[in-house]
């Protein structure tokens, strides 16, 4: 692994978000007719530190959650996967948030229902943070999942950045908008700053095309290259669903395409897709190869239920392997 870029750092990757209680029926029950839930564990910034902790990285999640059997059991489930979860700040107010999710089919979409209002995580202040994880990471990871929930979270997520990047972190950012959650409207307002000076941007084709109030049909490339053109430094991917996925580091733009999936765990998978890219480009890859382990990491999260990735790093490698013909790690 590439050694960090200042010598004070313990973690490869710190984050702070929420992670909540998933309730689903089984199989493609509806939850009108389930007399029985599954229930499971995911959080989109847990979800791509499990993947980058599975990879080989040190992570840390950093949140705030209700002293209960709930909240104890997200943290068991996060540290589980070799997450730090030391930096969590425990409170015997509140709650722990949930959702439904009712799986779709061909004929019927899938369904979220939200139940997460006035959770321990949306109250958290900066008051609730320590400094010590964030300055001591080389990056720093956000997503506008986190952004949506309050103005405290919102304020505390910017005074964690700028702790971090005065620390000599990088900073990287999942738009991963919520239509449930805020309106395209406020995500623009809240999260352009982000958009525009991250060193490293995750978003979807369309919602880069509704942030940018793109109205008229264009191509995947026009929308990615006025992307860009707002984009102060660092590298963008864009992701384009069954099509792949897009990139560029400022110097190179390449595009990787992907192999259809037919999985069992769409949940998590863009989470996982992250994971990968971020594996790579933490240490120097060429933006080709982290694609490629991005979207490795993406069908192999499809592979398996639930929100948390369950991958290895020899198991990316072979799936690769199988693919191409040619050895990516040894």
């Amino acid at each position: 692994m590439t050694p960090p870029s200042h010598s004070h750092v313990n973690y490869d990757v710190v984050s702070l978000g929420e992670t909540m209680i998933r309730y689903s029926p089984p199989g493609f029950e509806r939850l009108e007719q389930a007399r029985n839930l599954e229930v499971h564990i995911g959080g989109s910034e847990s979800n791509t530190l499990a993947g980058l902790s599975r990879l080989g990285m040190d992570t840390c999640w950093v949140s705030r959650l209700t002293d209960n059997a709930m909240g104890r059991a997200i943290a068991s489930a996060i540290a589980a996967h070799g997450v730090d979860t030391q930096w969590i700040r425990w409170t015997d107010h509140d709650r722990v948030g949930v959702y439904y999710y009712e799986q779709g089919t061909d004929s019927r979409p899938s369904e979220v229902i939200y139940d997460r209002a006035h959770s321990a995580f949306s109250r958290m202040r900066f008051d609730d943070l320590s400094n010590s994880p964030l300055e001591r990471t080389r990056l720093f990871h956000v997503t506008g999942i986190s952004l949506a929930l309050s103005d405290s979270v919102r304020h505390t997520l910017a005074e964690a950045r700028n702790i971090a990047v005065r620390a000599g972190s990088k900073v990287s950012f999942d738009f991963n908008y919520r239509a449930k959650l805020w309106s395209m409207t406020d995500a623009r307002a809240t999260c352009s700053e982000w958009i525009e000076q991250s060193d490293l941007v995750f978003i979807a084709h369309r919602d880069a095309s509704d942030w940018l109030g793109i109205t008229e049909p264009i191509s995947e490339e026009s929308v990615f290259a006025r992307l860009l053109a707002r984009r102060a430094k660092g590298t963008t991917v864009m992701t384009l669903g069954a099509g792949g996925a897009m990139a560029s580091d400022g110097r190179r733009t390449a595009r990787q395409g992907t192999s259809p999936v037919d999985g069992v765990g769409r949940l998590g998978a863009g989470d996982a897709f992250s994971s990968g890219f971020l594996f790579g480009w933490l240490q120097n890859w060429e933006i080709e190869r982290s694609l490629q382990w991005a979207n490795a990491a993406a069908r192999h999260k499809f592979s398996t239920p639930g929100d948390l990735p369950w991958f290895t790093a020899n198991e990316l490698d072979r799936s690769l392997d199988q693919e191409s013909g040619n050895r990516l790690i040894r």
